[in-house]
Formats: C-alpha cells, structure tokens, sequence
C-alpha cells in the first residue's frame, strides 16, 4: 500500500475533525430547530455562551453570566442548593475544614493599620513576641497599611505556605518604638467551639457555633475536660448554628446514644435508604443531656436535637428550630469552583422529617420565614407554633413530636425582648461595641496586665463614664445622639463581654453572657430538678 493510500483516512479524519471544531466556534447558522433536536440540554447551553462569546455586539465577561445561570438554575430547585464560585472556594473550605495556615493573629484594621486584637494562643505570632496593640506596619519588607489594602488584601499577604517564615516590622505603641520579628507560619484553627466551662459543679456547658471536619475533636476535648471537672450533666448550646457536615453531629450524638440506637436516617432520590446507629464508643451515655436550640438552630444542629429527643434521652429547651432537613454533598466543577447540591432527605429516629415547606423559586418566602413567626406571636408563647396531626409521631416513651418544620422543643423559652432590642442588634451588627473596646483598650492596656480571667469575670464593673463615653463615640459614628436609659444594663454587660473576650478569648466573652441568660437559667433550674 502506497504511503499515501495508508494515511488517506486519517488525514479525512483530521480534517473533519478541526471542521467540526472551526464550524463549532465560528459558524452560527444553525436554524433554531436544528438546534433544538440535534444537542442534548448541556449541548444548549455551551452553544449559547459560544453565540455571546463571539457573536454578541459587546464585550462579555461569559464567567460571570455562567455565574448567574448556575445560580438561576439551583435557585429553582431548593434554598439550600448553591453554588460557590471559585473566589469563594478557599475561604469557605478552610471555615469548613476548621483550620487555615497563617501567622495567628487577630487584627482591626485601625486608622488604615493593621492593629492586632489578640495573637491566638499558642500560635505562631505569639510564640515569636506580638502582643496585643501592636501596628504590623511592613511584611517581608512591604508596607501593608494605607487605604488601598483591603482586609483580603493584607490577609492573602500574611498566609503562606506552612512552614513557611514571614518578616514582620511592628511598631508597639506601649514602647514607642519598631520591632523585628519573624514568625513561621503554621496551621491556625478556626474554632467551632466557643465556650467550654462548669456552669454548676455538676452542670458542664459546650457551646458550639457550627459542624465543621475539627468540631467532634474540638468536642470531645472539651467533654474529657468538664468531666475531669466534675460534669455528670451537659448543656449542649447549638443556638444560631447553621449545621455543617452530617457525619460530625452524628458523632457527637453517639456520645449521648447506647449502642445501637438509631440516629437518624436519608432517603435518595430512588428510595434508597442509609441508617445511621450508635456505635459502642459514646463517654456521656449515663450522664443527663440538655440541647439548646432556637429559631436559628439548622440541619446538623437539628439532626442532634431530633436524634436525642426522638431517643428519649436528655431534654431540648428553647424555642422551635429552624426547619431544614436536606442533605447536601459538595461536588467540583472543574474551574476551583463548586455546587453544593441537596441529594437526600434526612429524617429522624422516629420518621419525621422536619424540613419546613418551600415552593421552588420562592427562596425569598421560604427565608422570610423567621418573620413570619415573629409576627405570629410563636417567639413568645408555645401555643403559637403551628403543627400538623397529619406529622405527629411518637417517642418509645409515648412522647408526641411533630414533623414539618423543625424541632419543638421540651422545654420552651421565650424570646427576651430587652436583648432583641432593634437599636443593640444594629450597634452589635456593626461592630461598634467591639471597635469601642478596642480604642479604651489601646490607650492604656496596662490596668489589666495582671487581671486574671476569673477576677476579671467575677469583679469587673463598667462604670457609668464607660457608657458615656460610648454613646459620644456612637453619636460621631451615626451622627445621632443615642442614650440608653432603657437599656443601660445590657450595654455594660456588651462592652464587659467585648472587653473580655479581646482579652482572653471567646470563652470569657460566652460566660458573661450567659450569666444573665435566659436559656441557661432554664436549664441550670432543670439540672437541679426545680
């Protein structure tokens, strides 16, 4: 065979090739019906990007109406499918995984400086000498303040690879002068327990702001501790937690449950039923349990609760949670970014699911929920929530629970109507409470050297001159005079949280808190059978 006849076929085949690939791009005489019978639903939308791509009479950025199209498409199917763009990615990942590699400060960006709050504990920055107050003023020999440098900005500057070092020039206030350091980057958690402590001698109290991949650790650790202290009993405070992964709070429920008992089980789009049981491993089996929960309590906070209550174990008190019952898995889509998509149901011991109703595309609806409660008057009597006897279910004890639209809790409290103010909620929104503390705190640190954080909790006061002093500072933020005569309680106890917590962390800030808390006196009352 002569060698052209050999490689006859394979040059035809080449050619038809880059034609189809040249006819994809560039010619778009396709009749609408051709176009509609001979690609496939994915086919169609690639063929109209590449119609705005090279045919539009504009210059369009397609990343971002893909963007919109992906976010237009998962707004039809439920409100907790979504998409996480690539820019997105790594800061949720890390809030997910619970750890970041950086230099282990928190800082306030200050008159356009980098200011640090408080260096985390044990970590890196504190290891190599920065304190409270200091200015980090350059980075490996770039200036880092001004205005053109964004809290991203100067976050990307200071994370690295681990391990790696970075050069910092401090200026310290305290000393009136600059300060050299290097510091070795290294892997900073991102805690999802906020407070762990002995509210009784008996009584332990874990509070947990989300489920992320260290929060069972971050658990456990904590749960050894109060029960070296002392705890037979645990509130467990899973207010305003959004949920996380699944297989944590499962985790966490099999340190309450017996062997063998059903935590929870997900249903699939073709019938396909996983259960989930307790495993043998569970340290709190005998102890007594009390789960805190409100109107912001989701998914996984809400798989601990039902699991427990449907069990009979422990007791939940609050108000009624926030009704999701959807199971997500996180899938790739090939440019860094992802789509977190609902592919089951979950449902608890006892059958019930407590997803609350939603009508696809209505997401707006669906999220006004909370004021619709609100207005119903559920927030403040338990007669007020509505249930449904078509979703009754009942406990092995013969306890009534209800389906449809999140967990009723045992035990109901009402909300506290003097810290729901509007006008707090704003100035804590804000951040004005905390920016204040930390402008009183760098004048003068040194009246809280030797403070520990028992006294500090047990014996500080804020003066009157304090609150003064903060409504001038909030009458130049907002330009309006603000007092709060009503309210003078709340806001000592607010400024002496901030106060706290920028000097010893978020666990101080949760014990202040909670000492007039209406939940906590709930349960400590419960505790001692009152």
């Amino acid at each position: 065979m002569s060698f052209q006849k050999k490689y006859i076929p394979l040059i035809i085949g080449v050619a038809i090739a880059a034609g189809v690939f040249i006819g994809g791009k560039l010619n778009f005489s396709d009749t609408s019906d051709r176009l509609f019978t001979s690609n496939s639903k994915k086919d169609k939308l690639n063929r109209l990007i590449d119609y705005i791509d090279y045919e539009y009479v504009d210059d369009i950025n397609t990343d971002s109406i893909v963007d919109v199209t992906v976010n237009g498409i998962l707004d039809n199917l439920d409100p907790h499918s979504t998409y996480i763009p690539k820019s997105e990615m790594q800061r949720v990942t890390e809030n997910m995984k619970g750890d970041f590699v950086g230099i282990g400060v928190s800082f306030y960006t200050y008159r356009d400086t980098i200011t640090v709050i408080r260096p985390s504990e044990g970590g890196p920055s504190e290891k190599a000498g920065i304190k409270s107050g200091d200015r980090i003023i350059m980075a490996d020999g770039d200036s880092i303040f001004g205005r053109q440098w964004s809290n991203a900005d100067i976050i990307k500057k200071l994370k690295g690879e681990k391990d790696t070092k970075i050069r910092l020039k401090v200026y310290r206030k305290s000393e009136n002068k600059l300060l050299d350091f290097t510091v070795k980057r290294s892997e900073i958690p991102i805690n999802s327990v906020d407070a762990a402590y002995m509210l009784t001698s008996d009584l332990g109290y874990i509070k947990i702001n989300r489920f992320a991949e260290s929060t069972y650790k971050e658990f456990k650790k904590a749960l050894d501790r109060l029960q070296n202290e002392g705890a037979t009993k645990l509130a467990l405070d899973l207010r305003d937690n959004p949920g996380g992964f699944l297989a944590i709070a499962e985790q966490i429920v099999d340190e309450f449950l017996e062997d063998d008992k059903l935590i929870l089980f997900t249903k699939n789009k073709s019938g396909k039923i996983e259960k989930s049981y307790a495993t043998r491993k569970g340290d709190f089996e005998e102890g007594e349990v009390f789960i805190i929960i409100n109107e912001n309590s989701a998914s996984a906070s809400e798989i601990v609760a039902g699991a427990l209550q449907d069990n009979d174990k422990g007791t939940i008190v609050g108000r009624r949670s926030y009704g999701k019952g959807l199971v997500q898995r996180e899938m790739a889509l090939g440019d860094g970014s992802a789509v977190r998509l609902t592919v089951s149901r979950y449902y608890t011991p006892t059958g019930r699911s407590i997803q609350r109703p939603y009508n696809n595309g209505e997401s707006d609806t669906y999220y006004n929920d909370y004021y619709k409660r609100l207005s119903n008057g559920e927030f403040n009597d338990a007669i007020n929530i509505e249930v449904a006897d078509s979703l009754k279910f009942k406990t092995p004890k013969g306890k009534i629970v209800y389906g449809g639209g999140g967990i009723i809790p045992d035990v109901f409290v009402p909300l506290n109507i003097a810290k729901s103010n509007e006008t707090i909620n704003y100035i804590l929104r804000r951040g004005y409470i905390s920016y204040f503390v930390f402008e009183e705190l760098d004048k003068d640190r040194k009246p809280y050297q030797n403070v520990t954080q028992d006294d500090f909790i047990n014996n500080f006061v804020v003066s009157d001159d304090v609150v003064v002093r903060f409504q001038e500072y909030l009458s130049v933020k907002e330009n309006v005079n603000i007092t709060f005569v009503a309210y003078n309680a709340e806001i000592k106890q607010l400024i002496k949280a901030s106060l706290a917590d920028q000097l010893y962390g978020r666990n101080a800030y949760e014990e202040i808190m909670n000492s007039t808390d209406d939940m906590i006196e709930e349960v400590i009352k419960l505790s001692k059978g009152e």
